[in-house]
């Protein structure tokens, strides 16, 4: 009986997290955004079912999105934190700019694609430099990221010379610095990967980046995105 009450709360505690999960709209927007680059993938630029729900799915994200580019803006008011090197706090307040630029732009995409604002070439130059925005701005992250990577790197060997006579891996600030790094790690192989994905969307190279190479990379990015806003685990009760 026992054992069914515990089976029972570990299913309920999972549910809990599950419905946390998808409360969250950067999380829904997620989850179409992997439906959108998988819809993207199958169609492959081609006319049918898949393309159109890549069309609609890329309209649908647009409704997470207004009013997001206050995060952007925040973030860019925002201190960094003591210790920064200058280079590195340039490339952030850049990346936090150019993402703020490109979510307020993409609000008048979504308005010349629902049909409210009617000058479809605008339109279109508008899609454009947001999307340069963007591709701009995940250069900057993948630099931020690199530059960060370093900097964890030298701070771990200096702990691993003082933690010499011992595990380092019992050592909590050691293994604060390990998780520091390969969450770092994550966001770096996604934003090199999200840069290919923007060269895709703008067709800057579409001999090689084809509409089913955008679609793989982007659902891959997807699926890192949605891992990444995975609640923490929690810890297990021991009797």
């Amino acid at each position: 009986m026992e054992e069914k009450m515990s089976s029972l709360d570990a299913t309920r505690a999972d549910l809990t997290l599950l419905v946390l999960y998808l409360n969250k709209a950067e999380a829904r927007d997620k989850i179409c955004r992997a439906i959108q680059y998988g819809s993207k993938f199958v169609s492959n630029g081609e006319p049918g079912t898949a393309q159109n729900v890549d069309k609609a799915t890329s309209l649908a994200r647009k409704v997470f999105r207004l009013l997001k580019f206050v995060n952007g803006l925040n973030s860019l008011i925002s201190p960094t934190p003591p210790g920064t090197p200058l280079p590195l706090t340039l490339l952030g307040k850049s990346k936090d700019a150019l993402i703020a630029t490109f979510l307020f732009l993409d609000q008048f995409v979504w308005l010349g694609r629902s049909g409210i604002y009617q000058n479809k070439e605008r339109v279109e130059l508008i899609g454009r430099i947001s999307l340069f925005c963007w591709l701009s701005s995940t250069v900057c992250t993948s630099l931020v990221e690199i530059g960060e990577l370093g900097r964890l790197s030298a701070s771990m060997k200096k702990l691993e010379k003082e933690l010499k006579n011992s595990n380092k891996y019992d050592n909590e600030q050691y293994r604060a610095k390990l998780k520091k790094s390969n969450d770092r790690t994550i966001s770096l192989v996604k934003a090199g990967i999200d840069t290919v994905v923007a060269v895709g969307l703008l067709r800057l190279a579409p001999n090689n980046v084809t509409p089913r190479v955008t679609g793989a990379l982007g659902f891959v990015s997807s699926l890192i995105s949605c891992y990444q806003l995975l609640p923490p685990p929690t810890k297990s009760k021991t009797t």
